[in-house]
């Protein structure tokens, strides 16, 4: 056998034993504990969903879950290691709307990553409307009186939320269509905005329903309308932002799970598999109702894919509508 025969024929051989290694590897996921990374601070609808899963996906997989926050730059850090990590099932991503369907977006000039090749989808998690909530302390009652309220002296007030991040856009978009001028302070998530509002350093908010309901409940913030097509059994009181007078104005935190680009099908089918056993245990029905979490698994990653690539178009059309930037 001459040299060069000799070295295609180690090559094939190579190859071969490298690709049966990973087929065992899928097989017999998972054999470790398994990362799942959060784009946000603790306390936050995103969060929120990652620890309610997190006990039961430990039991299903049988292997622990450790939760992993990283705030930071709207999302884009984690996204980041998560785009860079092994794609062999032992990183997952909690995303939402924000991260996985305006960053791309919003922030193409500066990611270190293509969201929409470097991650892929596996199922959708939850699916919470926002609810407007302001400081107990902050004059108007109604949402009429608040705008124009605000209105009235123009860039006086503020508002929270992640830079970029859907809350931000939506509050634009609202700011837009009223009229309103307020000055933007920047969180690096759900809990941080929890203490600027509580704290009085922000005036209001965007804010997803699961993350405001307590404080709503124990009469520590107001709300003045819930951005969804239909009022909340949590928030029977509060109308929606259409009901208030404006119509048109909506806005939901998805969240779903993620896995870098490459992760081979069989890991993808069986976190996918063990997510929807997770979300038909009753104990964990039960937990995301306590918290008035809509828990909501895609039929498929495939179905799951299809409505982050909706959900990009959705969010570019709002982008380039209001002529957003982030600089």
């Amino acid at each position: 056998m001459n040299s060069r025969l000799r070295i295609v024929v180690w090559l094939v051989v190579g190859i071969c034993a490298t690709l049966a290694g990973s087929a065992h590897a899928a097989e017999t996921w998972p054999t470790r504990p398994i990362r799942m990374l959060v784009p946000f601070g603790p306390g936050g609808g995103t969060d929120i969903v990652a620890r309610l899963l997190q006990p039961s996906l430990t039991e299903v997989l049988g292997q622990q879950i450790i939760v992993d926050n990283r705030p930071g730059a709207s999302g884009n850090i984690a996204a980041e290691i998560v785009a860079r990590a092994a794609p062999d099932g032992y990183t997952i991503f909690i995303a939402n709307v924000s991260v996985a369907s305006i960053n791309p977006i919003l922030f193409a000039s500066t990611l270190k990553a293509d969201l929409t090749k470097d991650i892929v989808g596996v199922t959708l998690l939850a699916a919470i409307p926002d609810v407007l909530v302001a400081r107990t302390d902050f004059a108007p009652q109604t949402l009429k009186e608040m705008v124009e309220y605000v209105r009235a002296i123009p860039g006086k007030y503020n508002f929270g939320s992640v830079l970029g991040g859907y809350t931000h856009l939506a509050m634009l978009d609202f700011h837009a269509r009223t009229g309103m001028k307020l000055v933007h302070i920047p969180v690096a998530g759900g809990g941080p905005l929890m203490v600027g509002i509580l704290g009085g350093e922000i005036h209001y908010a965007f804010t997803n329903a699961a993350s405001a309901f307590p404080y709503v409940k124990a009469g520590r913030m107001k709300a003045y309308a819930t951005a969804a097509q239909q009022r909340l059994p949590e928030y029977p009181d509060v109308p929606t932002v259409a009901e208030a007078g404006y119509p048109g104005v909506e806005s939901v935190n998805w969240n779903g799970f993620f896995v870098p680009a490459k992760t081979p099908r069989p890991i993808v089918d069986k976190l996918f598999a063990a997510t929807l056993k997770s979300a038909q245990q009753p104990q964990v029905k039960a937990a995301f109702q306590r918290v008035s979490v809509p828990l909501v698994v895609s039929a498929s990653p495939e179905e799951f894919q299809r409505f982050v690539s909706d959900q990009l178009k959705s969010w570019a059309r709002i982008i380039k509508d209001n002529n957003i930037k982030i600089e």
